[in-house]
């Protein structure tokens, strides 16, 4: 009984925290500029972070940052090294809860 309460406690508490970022994916830049001419686009990529049953319980900051984490790690995998935003949304719940996602255009750009 005290393993399954426990074991609630821990789900809910993961549940209010941002999703981590992938080691050598805080190397992808974010930016509403669009990137130099130099930069190969490789593809559409969406982060996001909340849910109907997560929301209530995630703080704003959590869920704007885990979308970030989020976004990079999907550019990460992809070989991106430029994320050019082309959307960011951001709902807010009755009870206070954040869900928010990143819709952008990735790419690879030389350094």
């Amino acid at each position: 009984m005290n393993y399954f309460r426990l074991s609630i406690i821990v789900l809910l508490l993961s549940a209010c925290s941002a999703k981590p970022i992938k080691p050598g994916a805080s190397v992808v830049f974010i930016s509403n500029e669009k990137p130099s001419a130099e930069c190969t686009y490789l593809g559409e990529v969406v982060g996001g972070q909340g849910n109907w049953w997560t929301d209530d319980i995630t703080s704003n900051h959590a869920a704007v940052q885990g979308s970030r984490n989020d976004l990079r790690n999907k550019a990460f995998d992809l070989g991106a090294t430029y994320v050019h935003v082309q959307q960011a949304t951001q709902s807010e719940s009755e009870l206070g809860g954040t869900t928010a996602s990143i819709i952008g255009h990735a790419y690879s750009c030389s350094k």
